[in-house]
Parts: structure tokens; C-alpha cells; sequence
């Protein structure tokens, strides 16, 4: 039976070094001497009978039996966090309160999604999620968390990915393409129409199309300028151009057919997405929880 402090400190410990994926550096976190940390690690091991870590001497991963134990910890130790904060907070009240800032991309495939399963654990907490794509300072702006692709979060901040590396591809409807001649390579964007696309500072993106090993920005041709993802999207499906967008984004417009990808072996690679924040110290419970909802539904690891 686990219930006694120093059980508690080696659970702890145990999810730090999945975390992390690394003794030492858990150790620098808690406070331990990395001995230490494996000597606790072992007891702990020893006390369930059951192996929870497989060490190299390069990498420390959870066994499946350890995964399913992290995943479960990184919940209780929500609670308990979220327990102590409400206390410690100011007045007990900046806990009933998360503000998150992010583009509509990542509102619409990663915040959304994870909306429900974050309102059942966390009915009290006020969940505020500004939708925006200018380039923001969001301490400065009274923000707990932005999110961003990996390019976009100050070197200041601590990062924590919520996707893998993404695509980024050239679709149009098949009315488009049933009108028009099928582009080939890049060079043949000249005699397309397509929909531009506006970013934060207003002005218009260069597609990035992989062209042998390397990617090269192409400006293309097109009349209608859009800003918003959905409203591109809207406009590509209604056959009015081309459309430059993230693969991700429109998985259920590519299962239907109702947008295809065309220059398919040019689709350039595009960065994770990550949630970043001030400091570890005093996260909001929420603001972890809900990362580990982003990440699970993106099938990665908790933290």
C-alpha cells in the first residue's frame, strides 16, 4: 500500500524522469542527487513488482506498465496541484481563472477537441481562449499560454510540443481541376488561380514548396486574399482557386473529396505546434491538464 510521504516523492520523481527522459535531469528539477534518484526509483519498482523504466546509457523510456502509471500520475498530481494552488493563490481565486491565446488553427484542431474532457475535470476554472493570429508578448497581455508553431515562441519561454511535425499542402476542388489543367511542379502555379493567404502583419505568405532536398518560397497568382483559414478553405472547396494549406487542417475535407492535394511530392514540412508559458513555477493545475489532453489526443506522451 503506497500512502506515506516518501512514496509520494518517488511517484514524483518517477513522472519527472518520463517527462524529461532522463535521471539526471529530474533530479536537477527535485533537488536529488541523480544516485538518489535512482536508488528511489528502485524502491519504488521494487514495492509495486513491477519494472517501470527501461535504462540505456543514452535514454531512460517508461515500460508499458510505466507509460499506463505516468499517464494515470500526471492526473492525480492535477488534482493535488490544482488543491494546492487554489490555496496558496492570491485571494484562492487566480485558480478559477486560464487564459490561453492561440491562432485559429490550433484553436480549431487542438483546443477545441479537447474542450470537453477539460470542462468535466475542471468545472470551476474560467477557460478564456483568444483567437488571434498577430504576433503577441502574451505575459505582457496577461496570457498563461500561447500557442504557436515552434518558429513563433520566444526563446524565453518554456515550450512544450502538442503535434508532431506537420505538412503543408496545395489542394483545390475537383471542379477546379476538372476546369483547369492539373499542376505538375511548382513552375506551373503561374497559370493557376490562388488564393492568397494574409498573415498577422498583414501581409501575404509566400508558398513554401519542397523543391529537391530543399524548400523554396514561390509567390503565386491570385486575385482573392484571404486571412482566415476557414473562409480559404470555404473559397477552395467553392472552386475558386488553389488553396495553400495545413494537411492536418482539412483532413475531413481530404477524406470526403472535397478538396484534393495536387504537387503532392512538393508538400513542404512544417514545425509542431507548441503550448509556451512563462515559468514551471506556479503553472496553473489547469494548464497542464489540459497540454496533457492536447497531447494525448495528438497520441503523445503526458508530461
Amino acid at each position: 500500500m503506497l500512502s506515506d510521504r516518501t512514496n509520494l516523492a518517488d511517484l514524483r520523481l518517477f513522472l519527472t524522469i518520463v517527462r524529461r527522459q532522463s535521471f539526471t535531469a529530474a533530479a536537477i528539477e527535485l533537488g536529488v542527487t541523480p544516485s538518489a534518484a535512482s536508488h528511489a526509483i528502485r524502491r519504488l519498482e521494487e514495492k509495486l513488482g513491477a519494472k517501470l523504466l527501461n535504462r540505456t546509457s543514452r535514454s531512460v523510456m517508461p515500460t508499458d506498465l510505466g507509460q499506463d502509471l505516468a499517464e494515470s500520475l500526471a492526473d492525480g498530481f492535477d488534482t493535488i496541484d490544482g488543491a494546492v494552488h487554489a490555496i496558496q493563490a492570491p485571494g484562492a481565486a487566480r485558480f478559477g481563472e486560464l487564459r490561453i491565446n492561440a491562432f485559429a488553427d490550433a484553436a480549431h484542431m487542438l483546443i477545441a477537441p479537447a474542450l470537453p474532457e477539460f470542462a468535466r475535470r475542471f468545472p470551476d476554472v474560467r477557460l478564456t481562449v483568444a483567437v488571434e493570429e498577430r504576433p503577441i508578448d502574451i505575459v505582457e497581455e496577461g496570457y498563461d499560454a500561447g500557442i504557436r508553431y515552434g518558429h513563433h515562441v520566444p526563446e524565453d519561454m518554456v515550450a512544450v510540443p502538442l503535434t508532431g511535425p506537420h505538412r503543408w499542402v496545395v489542394v483545390a476542388a475537383p471542379s477546379y481541376l476538372d476546369a483547369r489543367s492539373i499542376p505538375q511542379t511548382p513552375e506551373d502555379l503561374k497559370d493557376h488561380t490562388c488564393l492568397q493567404l494574409q498573415l498577422g502583419d498583414n501581409s501575404n505568405y509566400a508558398w513554401e514548396l519542397r523543391d529537391g532536398t530543399a524548400e523554396r518560397a514561390w509567390r503565386v497568382p491570385g486575385n482573392i486574399t484571404v486571412k482566415d483559414t476557414a473562409t480559404t478553405i470555404t473559397a477552395a472547396k467553392a472552386g475558386l482557386g488553389l488553396a495553400y494549406l495545413l494537411e492536418a487542417r482539412i483532413a475531413p475535407e481530404l477524406a470526403e473529396g472535397s478538396l484534393k492535394i495536387v504537387l503532392d511530392d512538393y508538400a513542404a514540412a512544417g514545425e509542431p505546434l507548441y503550448i509556451y508559458y512563462g515559468s514551471r513555477r506556479h503553472n496553473h493545475p489547469g494548464l497542464r491538464a489540459l497540454t496533457n489532453i492536447m497531447r494525448r489526443n495528438n497520441q503523445l506522451s503526458q508530461i
